[in-house]
């Protein structure tokens, strides 16, 4: 174990895995299958992470979630040095979060921004993202097959460095 910018960094893979992919859920995203299910789906995330994991025996996925701005840039920061990849769903801070922003711009792993439902469906504010600029990719509108494609963006992002 090493010490980067006062963050804890590890060898980026244990023995039994060839990757580890952080996944950063933001605000109210811990109410999904309870909240909205008409746009977010009924299915909770811990069901959904559990089956994600299962079908991806060689990645180590982690699984965050914060309501709080800061946490989620600690987060961020603290995976940025010792992953391989992280999928970010910021919530609401999609739309207005600098700090997010330059956090994401800080870090060298590549980092893919997602949402559950098509954005650019729904209300014109929810159409600009601060976000985008300083993501590897999006990916919107597949419900929490989201997240998965994101795996295989990362997946194929680092077979090919």
């Amino acid at each position: 174990m090493s010490y980067l910018c006062g963050f804890k960094t590890r060898n980026k893979r244990q023995k039994s895995k060839d990757m580890m992919i952080q996944i950063i859920n933001g605000p109210n995203l811990n109410l999904l299958g309870v909240r909205e299910p008409n746009v977010y789906g009924q299915d909770n995330f811990n069901d959904f992470l559990t089956r994600l994991r299962t079908g991806y025996p060689d990645i180590e996925i982690g699984y965050y979630q914060s309501n709080i701005e800061g946490e989620l840039i600690d987060k961020i920061q603290e995976s940025g040095f010792g992953s391989d990849g992280i999928i970010l769903n910021a919530g609401g801070y999609t739309h207005t979060s600098v700090a997010i922003r330059d956090a994401i711009k800080a870090v060298p792993v590549p980092v893919v921004e997602v949402h559950i439902s098509n954005v650019h469906a729904r209300e014109e504010f929810r159409h600009q993202s601060m976000l985008t600029a300083v993501c590897l990719g999006v990916i919107a509108g597949f419900g929490l097959d989201s997240y998965r494609l994101a795996v295989e963006a990362i997946r194929m992002v680092n077979k090919t460095h």
